[in-house]
């Protein structure tokens, strides 16, 4: 089975950029799905943007400003995120389940979950 490890957070300001990193640890991302979602203070985990095969979907406040990529190996799912946001200011974590179809936005449909990266936008 794989385990997604996430890095790459840190403080920005608004307006800025970050981009986070999800690796695979003891298998490929290979054959699975692999999402970002986030969690800020007090709140529900929040879908972020996914990769299901190789399409990809994001949520609707996300749409424009972030962009979810895999590379060819299978090694690491990339989340690029630009025109930061205060609102954007959570822990972000990366899961991963074996492809399927449905619901790609949802955290329980998810089997494999890394530690999270933290994410402070400042404004």
């Amino acid at each position: 089975q794989v385990q997604p490890v996430a890095s790459g957070g840190g403080l920005v300001q608004a307006g800025g950029s970050l981009r986070l990193s999800c690796a695979a640890s003891g298998r490929t991302f290979s054959g699975y799905d692999v999402a970002w979602f986030r969690q800020g203070p007090g709140q529900s985990r929040e879908f972020v943007a996914a990769t299901v095969g190789w399409s990809f979907v994001y949520a609707d406040s996300v749409k424009g400003r972030f962009t979810i990529s895999r590379d060819n190996d299978g090694l690491t799912v990339y989340l690029q995120m630009n025109s930061l946001k205060s609102e954007d200011t959570a822990v972000y974590l990366c899961a991963a389940r074996v492809t399927r179809e449905s619901r790609p936005n949802t955290p329980s449909h998810y089997d494999y979950w890394g530690h999270g990266t933290q994410v402070t936008v400042s404004s």
